[in-house]
């Protein structure tokens, strides 16, 4: 009966370790550090998210750690966890949903870029998506290119993956929507009927 009587007396606040203000703070200091990720990333580009060295998962680990104790406060409780990790996740929820629009999705993320077109490298285009071209080199050898001669042309996807389209097939203009530097790729490589198919 006595420890009923001091589990009355207790606020909700003390039976969750947080209070409503607390609650609050933790929303808005998710919400505020989950945004401040996405323009880092952002800035970064794309390419920052896919190439995983030893130093980025340090990297990666200590912005966990910083974002972490920055959304749970000094104290970090069950309940308080429980809120970010909610807020978090819809967070996500709404991101989602915007990424279906095609302006939601090109303020959330980063473009796809023609980053070579033929045997011509976009040094200014790999420069802007913190791209090297050891790094393309790379992309062009897992694609078992023997030579650039065998290149249509080389796009930076948003994930920071590199797609290789190949000579010898027509590339339909569909699937470089939304694309930048589209136009860079000489008309002979796409399967435009205006051009004819000669790739």
């Amino acid at each position: 009966m006595v420890i009923m009587k001091e589990i009355n007396a207790l606020t909700f606040g003390e039976l969750l370790g947080i209070t409503g203000f607390q609650a609050l703070a933790i929303v808005v200091g998710t919400i505020a550090m989950y945004t401040f990720l996405l323009v880092l990333l952002r800035v970064l580009g794309q390419r920052v998210s896919a190439r995983l060295s030893t130093y980025d998962m340090a990297a990666i680990i200590i912005i966990g750690a910083i974002a972490g104790r920055a959304t749970l406060g000094h104290t970090p409780t069950l309940a308080g966890g429980v809120v970010a990790l909610l807020t978090l996740f819809s967070v996500r929820a709404v991101l989602g949903f915007l990424r279906l629009n095609p302006l939601g999705n090109s303020i959330i993320n980063n473009p796809p870029i023609v980053v070579m077109a033929g045997t011509t490298i976009f040094t200014e285009a790999l420069r802007e998506a913190h791209v090297s071209q050891d790094e393309l080199w790379m992309a062009l050898r897992q694609a078992g290119v023997r030579n650039d001669d065998e290149v249509a042309a080389v796009v930076l996807e948003p994930n920071g993956s590199f797609s290789v389209l190949r000579r010898g097939v027509p590339i339909d203009p569909r699937i470089l929507a939304h694309t930048r530097g589209q136009d860079l790729i000489p008309p002979a490589f796409l399967g435009d009927k205006r051009f004819g198919d000669l790739a």
